[in-house]
């Protein structure tokens, strides 16, 4: 386990919420999978994405990739005090920081293929999970999104150049993402046709919201296009329900790309990556995250809309708060899987190009 750079440090930020991804959106599940979704969102004047440094990551050039990665980045805001705000200005230094840390273990599973966008935004704090679920909703599916849908609109007027993309986030980034399609998508079916996949872990799609956006689609394989990728990981018994968790989940297994109870063992996994103290990637010699191999297996339950993995270690892996207990691996949902994403990314890339040209 000393492999997976499970320290003290560690320990510490998953219960300060450095490590929370996305469980301050957990509470707006039923905002992406509600009727009234998005209602709000395109109407609040979002920050100026004009400016760079209203964004994480921007490529210093585009031009010798042939596709694009648009990114957001899981839950790192929390207030400090009850007197902070419950959605932070888009230059909050803690947030800022934080997303920096976020983006090394998550986003840069794609760096290999492609250009890598990812804006910052207003987001909601951690502590939105202490208020009632109509008012989490209100709260992620206001600000938060309206930020998103406008990073992503300037991206595409201004960055993306007609070059087919990926959707990426993770927990409440891919709560947002997931408001997102349902909103900018439908009214913009020219620009989901350049729509390799969505990945969206640490958030749940369900039947609901793909009949409420007919116009989407959830993966069914290794290299199917235009598709939204979507699972949640856990060990087989944990106290209490995971918060991300909707009820009708639909999962896919991201080492076997298959959506049945298919066991795929933690030998056929392509490689993890380590966390440093400050839940940074491990880099090795190269400047590249540090492959973690044969450490975590994968099966879908299908009753529960979970990714079961038996290998991993709960006692070791710090759950962060009352709500992500030991046995939750929500923080771990690109950890785990790190390598088997990327190389699903090129496949579906691959997939995609040859298909278009």
């Amino acid at each position: 386990m000393k492999k997976w750079g499970i320290t003290i440090g560690l320990v510490t930020i998953l219960c300060t919420g450095g490590m929370l991804a996305g469980c301050g959106g957990s509470g707006s599940g039923s905002t992406a999978n509600s009727s009234t979704a998005n209602t709000s969102s395109t109407a609040i004047q979002g920050p100026d994405y004009s400016n760079t440094a209203n964004w994480l990551a921007l490529p210093s050039s585009a031009d010798a990739r042939e596709v694009d990665v648009f990114f957001l980045y899981p839950t790192v805001y929390q207030q400090s005090s009850p007197s902070d705000p419950m959605v932070c200005a888009i230059n909050n230094p803690q947030m800022q920081t934080d997303a920096k840390a976020a983006f090394s273990r998550t986003a840069t599973t794609f760096e290999p293929m492609a250009n890598i966008y990812a804006p910052y935004y207003e987001q909601a704090a951690i502590q939105v999970l202490e208020l009632p679920l109509d008012q989490q909703q209100s709260i992620v599916g206001g600000q938060p999104t309206a930020d998103a849908i406008s990073a992503f609109d300037y991206y595409i007027q201004h960055y993306n150049k007609g070059r087919p993309f990926i959707l990426a986030g993770h927990s409440q980034g891919s709560n947002i993402m997931i408001n997102l399609m349902a909103d900018y998508m439908k009214d913009h079916p020219d620009v989901y046709k350049r729509m390799i996949a969505s990945y969206v872990p640490g958030y749940s799609i369900t039947p609901q919201y793909l009949q409420q956006n007919p116009e989407l689609k959830f993966a069914t394989g290794a290299d199917d296009t235009g598709v939204i990728i979507s699972y949640n990981t856990v060990s087989p018994t944990i106290a209490v329900p995971d918060p991300v968790v909707l009820p009708g989940a639909m999962g896919i297994n991201p080492i076997t790309w298959t959506t049945d109870q298919t066991l795929a063992t933690a030998a056929q996994n392509l490689g993890g990556i380590a966390l440093d103290s400050n839940g940074y990637a491990v880099l090795d010699a190269q400047g590249n995250p540090q492959r973690v191999l044969n450490y975590a297996d994968a099966q879908i339950d299908t009753a529960k809309g979970e990714l079961i993995c038996s290998t991993a270690d709960p006692g070791t892996l710090a759950p962060g708060n009352a709500m992500v207990t030991a046995g939750i691996y929500h923080n771990y949902d690109y950890p785990f899987y790190y390598f088997d994403l990327r190389d699903n990314a090129a496949k579906r890339i691959a997939r995609f190009l040859g298909r278009n040209n």
